[in-house]
């Protein structure tokens, strides 16, 4: 429990301690930092957009624009509280701007060094102003462009606690960055420039929303993404949305943008997810960026000082909507499965290692279908193999067994093939480095800039795990070898959900996080969903799994196979 505290009288904090609890809500981190400046610059109507970075954000962060500018006047209003010029009343129910609140330059003035110099589009000359820790300068005459430059110096020298919550300064950096590309996504008609440490790490032009999303989303998501656009009364929504066959192991590449807003929005999220529910596995997710645009009062976005969150005044109107414009530029509503009795039937538990042999190398078995004219009967079930032999293949999925004591297995073939090569990448790894194959033909995998810069910056520890990665020029790495139990799997779509994995967490190492890492290595180099299996093939994964520990569930926790014994059949047809 926590110790007891006496009760003291009310009193009004002192303003710069007041100042500094509000920065909490707006500056928690560089990235945020970034995003309401970047924002201001968009709001004053800028076209072009420069973002410097130095020490992930903490020692310097300056966002520079050509935009409409501040006239001398108004700079010292600029930095108190709740003074803003996006507000044409006080309703707050007709926002159009990105930031509306007056409260981002004071909270950053109250955790560290600003200063903002601007000079209004036609005038001879500019103004600059400082903000050191709460305590605000006099505007006074300075050279400046046309436009606005802002320098955020010594972020938190103010409010030193707050810099042990931070990442290390290449994760804050990646943070930022990735807030720039969402705002980058959302307004693809302005050009964008960012440099990290003196490097530059983004350079976007001005373009189309389709080549823009082509850029930040990666060339393959630009070549199989499906044009949307769809209308209802006075919503409209537009962008691109990938194939069911292109997905990711996060929802990180899923870009929703309101009005001109990016946010991380619940609502939308969900009906993205129920649009493609019948066309992806479950688990995964598709790649999207969705552009939202509806009157102003029909959405909130004053419900979180980070403008990250919005709220719609018909919430289920626009879940509809938004689900049935991604269904029709899917091709067509997915239909709905047919309701069945319901049937309750517990996943068997792991496997017991029942041999010593090693489960074979199911990669590279040979998809052949055995001739229709070659029927005979089917192979008896060895009272050894409690798994019994294959009868068949149902929906590409699902394999049916038949034990000795007339029992009927059913077995999930991908969730199967992927706990066996995970096991067989722990195996291989406990022993000693994770064997590796060469690609006759390295493959290159494109990335947006910061997930490739991830990937490469992780090389030696991926190498250990069989994966031979290095740099291919901005935005893209080359991958020269795979694990040797992975023989045939798609590099691409295993890089980007590595490097998925790897954004999660950048500051733990690698080796803490190896078996997820390894789990989706297994994923990838499984039998998928979806192929047909000889009957050489079903029978070679039942004794695997009948060999292999763990063989149970799969990596993710689902079940690999089902046990109906002969009672539990005949309970289900009355016979008992």
């Amino acid at each position: 429990m926590l110790p007891s505290r006496p009760v003291s009288r009310v009193r009004l904090l002192p303003s710069a301690v007041a100042d500094r609890i509000a920065a909490g809500e707006v500056v928690e981190r560089p990235a945020a930092v970034v995003k309401e400046l970047v924002e201001n610059a968009l709001d004053a109507g800028a076209s072009r957009i420069a973002v410097t970075i130095e020490g992930g954000g903490i020692e310097r962060i300056t966002v520079e624009d050509d935009g409409a500018g501040i006239e001398p006047a108004d700079l010292a209003l600029a930095v108190e509280r709740h003074a803003t010029s996006k507000l044409a009343d006080e309703r707050l129910i007709e926002i159009a701007t990105l930031g509306f609140r007056g409260e981002a330059l004071p909270s950053i003035g109250a955790v560290a060094r600003l200063e903002i110099v601007s000079r209004r589009q036609g005038a001879t000359e500019g103004a600059a102003i400082t903000v050191t820790g709460g305590a605000k300068g006099e505007a006074r005459p300075a050279p400046a462009s046309p436009g606005t430059r802002v320098t955020v110096r010594e972020l938190f020298f103010a409010a030193p606690a707050r810099l042990k919550f931070l990442r290390g300064p290449r994760a804050e950096a990646d943070a930022a960055i990735a807030a720039l590309r969402r705002l980058a996504l959302a307004h693809p008609g302005v050009a964008f420039h960012a440099t990290v440490d003196g490097r530059e790490v983004l350079s976007l032009g001005p373009a189309t929303m389709e080549a823009r999303a082509g850029r930040l989303l990666g060339g393959e998501f630009a070549s199989h993404a499906i044009t949307l656009a769809a209308e209802r009364g006075p919503m409209r929504l537009s962008g691109l949305v990938g194939p069911p066959s292109l997905t990711r192991a996060t929802p990180a590449e899923q870009h929703l943008v309101v009005n001109g807003r990016p946010v991380t929005d619940r609502l939308l999220r969900t009906a993205l997810r129920v649009a493609y529910a019948e066309a992806i596995e479950r688990g995964r997710h598709p790649v999207a960026a969705l552009f939202l645009e509806l009157p102003a009062p029909l959405v909130d976005v004053n419900v979180h000082p980070a403008k990250t969150e919005v709220r719609f005044r018909d919430a289920d109107a626009v879940r509809g909507f938004v689900i049935a414009a991604i269904r029709t530029a899917l091709g067509g509503a997915v239909s709905a499965p047919v309701a069945a009795a319901p049937l309750r039937l517990a996943p068997m538990g792991p496997m017991g290692a029942l041999a010593e042999a090693p489960p074979p190398p199911l990669m590279g078995l040979p998809l052949i279908a055995p001739p229709r004219a070659a029927v005979s009967a089917p192979a008896p079930a060895a009272a050894d193999h409690p798994l019994g032999a294959a009868r068949a293949q149902l929906l590409a999925t699902y394999i049916v067994a038949e034990t000795a004591d007339g029992a009927m297995i059913l077995v999930d073939q991908h969730a199967a093939a992927e706990r066996l090569a995970h096991e067989a990448l722990k195996a291989a790894r406990a022993s000693g480095a994770v064997p590796s194959q060469a690609l006759l033909v390295p493959a290159v995998v494109e990335l947006d800039g910061v997930s490739a810069a991830r990937v490469v910056a992780r090389a030696g520890e991926l190498a250990a795990l069989g994966l031979a990665v290095e740099a291919f020029g901005e935005g893209a790495v080359l991958v020269r070898a795979l694990p040797a139990a992975l023989a045939g799997a798609d590099p691409a779509p295993l890089v980007r959900d590595i490097a998925d994995e790897l954004a999660e967490d950048e500051t733990t190492a690698l080796t803490l996080r190896l078996d997820a890492v390894l789990a989706r290595m297994a994923c990838h180099g499984s039998i998928r969903a979806g192929r047909r299996l000889a009957p050489a093939e079903m029978d070679a994964l039942l004794r695997a799994i009948e060999t292999s520990p763990g063989s149970g569930t799969c990596s993710h926790g689902r079940p690999t196979w089902i046990r109906l014994a002969k009672a539990d059949l005949e309970r289900l047809f009355g016979r008992r």
